[in-house]
């Protein structure tokens, strides 16, 4: 023994042998070890030994059924051989036995939720309707088969059904014929063999609530009758927009209907932009030119050369360079609509009116941050003296300069101002007599500072107005719209707008005693003055008018023939009555807006009449009227009534 383990040390200690065993070493890859394998290590157990030892037993046993196949053997015996069998399988055989439960109970569970599962009771209802009638052992097959074909989760690896490749499953990962998992080019050839997925019907009497909302949210949505074939046709144009090559040789207006379904469908584009393109036009409308580019404006210059009216809206990439190309290839523009052309410096504003002013006629400017100052306008009055229409909102750089300037404009007929800027009542007041004999409309919004002055202006200037819109303001008072619409010599307005006419102090939220913007009387005055004629009527926000001069308005004694579209949002005296003495006062009503108005519930909409904003609504914030006028009305009025009559008895008893 002693030799033996000298000469192992002198073979170790050789040099070439030990530089072998140190290369051998360090070819030699090696894993962690953990304290399992270390444990395992230090009481000689080896895996190889235990699988060994689990094999022999298992021919052992195999060997044992064969020979004892003919014989029965006893209950005695048996166990015998079981106990033997636990004592040769030690304690290894308890664990296997352990884990083989453990497996088997967890398959039982797969098995009895796969069961529970959707595509388990529809295969077994088809196996049912072909067979006629569905046993446990099926059942039971069933379940194991899709068992084994349950798709492993994402990030796993699986063989595909078909090329047989080893690939990540992945949630998109399609399922094979046969139910196993494909890899993506598989799946990808199983799809376009399958061809396009059918979609799944909708049903008939299906409505698409949007679409309806959307349409009576528009102006000129109608709620009764069949749309007209130009309607149809035109709807049918904007849903297949990508499939159309022209137009073909349509009518102007109806070639600009279609240019607003696209903008409202936000498909106006580079490409669709062509269609509307001809050399026999004169004029242009882009109502949404959000995707044009710089060079798209060009092509459209370029291809209607004799344009005389440009609407572009949302024209964000309106540049210099074709302010100067329109300049030099289309000479008779009269009518100019730009909306957010932000990227038009002065420089070029100046040289557009200098150049083309003599022939424009209207105007129409909004949303403009970073040019169009005060000297542009001193410009514009200057070059385009033959100005009629004269539109400029929120155009940040003017001031109260500009106001003198327009005041020059001798030739204008309709006027519409809206800025930011702190304009002293006198300038609007001079502005007024200035122009005001022969305007035609005048809509001045959120001059702040604009007191009775200017409404004594009005009154004195104005003789030919048809359109009267002064919104946003907290100075003028009640017996300053009454001092207006009494004795006014002006004929009756056809557009009333005042929204936004009242006091505005959350400290004292029903104003002071001398009413502030158009309420009581100033309402009342107008309609006695405008009634008869007035078309359509905005007091939204006019939180001061009584319910009692709502009531004498509109008592369903008085009739105003001619109003279509009302709206009194937030005006928190409006309540059921109020409304139902709308519907019996305008007889050729189509639009009502209540909108923030909480006393009004239960209202009865008359046939042909859209409510908009009622709280209380039953499904949407719009209400079609389906019903008889006189009905509608008499089920409106009739609730209060009963209400009230509830109510007195309760105070009776």
């Amino acid at each position: 023994m002693f030799v033996c383990v000298f000469s192992l040390r002198a073979i170790s200690s050789h040099p070439r042998l030990t530089m072998s065993n140190r290369r051998s070493n360090a070819n030699r890859i090696r894993g962690p070890n953990s304290a399992l394998t270390d444990f395992l290590a230090a009481n000689n157990i080896s895996a190889n030994q235990i699988r060994d030892d689990y094999e022999r037993r298992r021919e052992q046993a195999a060997r044992e059924a064969q020979n004892s196949a003919p014989q029965t053997p006893d209950a005695g015996s048996s166990s015998n051989n079981d106990a033997q069998e636990e004592v040769e399988a030690g304690p290894s055989s308890a664990s296997t036995r352990k884990r083989k439960a453990s497996e088997i109970a967890a398959e039982a569970k797969n098995l009895a939720k796969i069961k529970k599962s959707k595509a388990f009771q529809r295969r077994k209802a088809q196996r049912k309707a072909q067979a006629g009638d569905s046993d446990s052992d099926y059942d039971d097959a069933l379940a194991k088969d899709m068992y084994k074909k349950s798709q492993p989760p994402p990030g796993q690896l699986e063989n595909c059904e078909i090329c047989n490749k080893r690939f990540t499953v992945t949630p998109y990962s399609k399922t094979g014929p046969d139910g196993g998992l494909l890899c993506t080019p598989c799946g990808k050839e199983l799809a376009a063999e399958a061809g396009p997925s059918k979609k799944q019907k909708k049903p008939a009497g299906q409505t698409r609530r949007r679409k309806l909302e959307s349409d009576r949210m528009d102006a000129t949505y109608k709620p009764q009758g069949a749309k007209t074939l130009e309607q149809l046709c035109i709807e049918k144009v904007a849903k297949h927009h990508n499939d159309i090559d022209e137009f073909g040789d349509l009518p102007e207006n109806v070639l600009e209907r279609i240019a607003e379904i696209f903008s409202k469908k936000r498909v106006l584009t580079p490409r669709t932009l062509k269609l509307f393109l001809r050399s026999d036009l004169d004029s242009v409308a882009v109502h949404d030119a959000a995707y044009l580019e710089t060079e798209d404006y060009n092509e459209l210059f370029a291809n209607v050369p004799h344009i005389q009216k440009v609407i572009f809206r949302n024209a964000c990439q309106f540049k210099d360079e074709n302010v100067e190309y329109m300049l030099d290839k289309c000479k008779n523009i009269q009518y100019l609509q730009l909306y957010a052309s932000n990227l038009v410096t002065n420089d070029v504003w100046h040289q557009l009116f200098k150049r083309q002013g003599q022939k424009l006629q209207d105007v129409k400017l909004q949303w403009l941050d970073a040019a169009f100052d005060d000297d542009v306008v001193k410009t514009m009055v200057k070059s385009a003296p033959n100005l009629v229409r004269l539109k400029l909102k929120l155009c940040r750089r003017i001031t109260s300069k500009s106001i003198d300037y327009i005041a020059k404009l001798k030739n204008l007929r309709h006027l519409s101002l809206q800025t930011s800027a702190e304009v002293p009542s006198e300038r609007v007041v001079n502005l007024v007599g200035c122009v005001g004999e022969e305007l035609e409309t005048l809509s001045l919004e959120h001059f702040l500072d604009a007191n009775d002055d200017v409404l004594d202006a009005i009154h004195t200037q104005c003789r030919n107005l048809c359109k009267l819109r002064f919104s946003e303001n907290d100075y003028c008072s009640d017996g300053g719209f009454a001092a207006l619409f009494t004795d006014w010599a002006n004929p009756p307005l056809r557009i009333a707008d005042f929204n936004s006419t009242r006091d505005v102090d959350n400290s004292n939220p029903n104003g002071p005693e001398e009413a502030i913007g158009l309420a009581s009387d100033g309402f009342q005055a107008l309609m006695d003055h405008s009634g008869e004629k007035l078309q359509s009527l905005n007091i939204a926000s006019c939180r001061h008018i009584s319910h009692t001069a709502f009531m004498n308005v509109f008592d369903g004694q008085k009739i105003y023939p001619e109003l279509k579209t009302i709206d009194i949002s937030f005006c928190n005296t409006v309540d059921t009555v109020v409304v139902a003495g709308i519907f019996k006062s305008c007889p050729n009503l189509e639009r009502l807006v209540s909108f923030g108005n909480f006393s009004v519930e239960g209202v009865v909409v008359p046939k042909g009449i859209i409510l908009i904003g009622v709280p209380k609504a039953l499904d949407t914030i719009e209400q079609a009227g389906i019903t008889d006028f006189d009905v509608a009305v008499a089920a409106s009025l009739m609730e209060p009534l009963e209400q009230a009559s509830n109510m007195m008895v309760d105070v009776g008893a």
